[in-house]
């Protein structure tokens, strides 16, 4: 399986997620630079979760159908469709610990196909359709404590 190179112009990989991303700030998705999709890729999958949250993996952000030719996905955008995350809302949901320092996991997979999901989809849906289709992954770590 091929590598993606998932950066951030704003944070470093294992460094500080800005405030203005979190809960604390603008509540905003970062903005993000892709590098080494296959040229065989149809779509690309953005999952953002954290996996030290009290009651299990908290997922902030699930986008799927992302256009495979995208290279940077920009700060307070929608690159693709949008499925619920773990605050049960559409859309992103930035970094907000209760407590501690906790690790972000933006996941980046680049897919054989475009996945045929509703709205309501949730990380789980969109792993179970994405199951035989991947051709690349790549992952970029934050973290934040407020």
């Amino acid at each position: 399986m091929a590598d993606l190179i998932v950066k951030s112009p704003v944070f470093e990989a294992g460094k500080q997620i800005p405030k203005k991303y979190t809960c604390d700030g603008d509540d905003i998705n970062p903005p993000l630079a892709i590098e080494g999709v296959p040229k065989e890729a149809k779509s690309l999958v953005l999952a953002i979760d954290d996996p030290d949250a009290p009651s299990g993996t908290f997922d902030h952000w699930i986008v799927w159908n992302i256009p495979a030719s995208t290279s940077k996905i920009a700060e307070n955008s929608s690159p693709g469709k949008e499925g619920q995350s773990s605050f049960g809302k559409n859309g992103y949901g930035g970094p907000c610990p209760p407590s501690g320092t906790h690790r972000y996991f933006f996941k980046l997979y680049a897919l054989d196909s475009e996945l045929k999901l509703a709205s309501s989809a949730k990380k789980k849906d969109v792993e179970k359709a994405m199951q035989g289709h991947v051709l690349a992954k790549g992952e970029l770590i934050g973290t934040y404590h407020r």
